[in-house]
């Protein structure tokens, strides 16, 4: 069973900013002829990363919620110029909106259990991906999402 990661999208406020962010770090790389896919550099490397790349994602909290996921491609150690131990997470472009779940702050990543993650949004309600996020938001918030 895999293995995800959950991390805080800090400077995101919705989905949409992660989105954009991901588009622009994209082009970025591409003018430089950097990788083609997304990169996330955390300051840990996981332990358990043979697990995770086995069809794991990772979970994205945004705004006090865990909102959307990433499916993790790789994970790679590597040390930068000062000398401090890192780790690149390579990440598939798509975004997969996942049905909304409240979870509070924390520092660095969490590992999240394949039975405690949350369905992907067009699984749990059909249909509900094409709402505006602040649509579904305040569904969730009155419990009917």
């Amino acid at each position: 069973m895999a293995l995800h990661l959950l991390k805080l999208c800090v400077g995101c406020d919705s989905v949409k900013d992660l989105e954009e962010w991901i588009v622009e770090k994209r082009k970025r790389s591409k003018k430089t002829k950097g990788p083609r896919e997304h990169i996330h550099t955390t300051r840990m490397v996981p332990k358990r990363a043979e697990e995770l790349v086995d069809g794991g994602s990772l979970y994205w909290v945004i705004k006090g919620q865990i909102m959307c996921r990433q499916r993790l491609m790789a994970v790679r150690p590597f040390t930068d110029k000062d000398g401090i131990g890192r780790c690149r997470l390579a990440l598939e472009t798509k975004v997969v909106l996942v049905e909304p779940r409240p979870f509070r702050a924390f520092q660095g990543w969490r590992y999240l259990e394949a039975k405690g993650a949350p369905r992907d949004l067009d699984r749990a309600a059909p249909g509900a991906a094409t709402m505006p996020e602040a649509m579904r938001r305040e569904l969730r918030e009155l419990g009917l999402l």
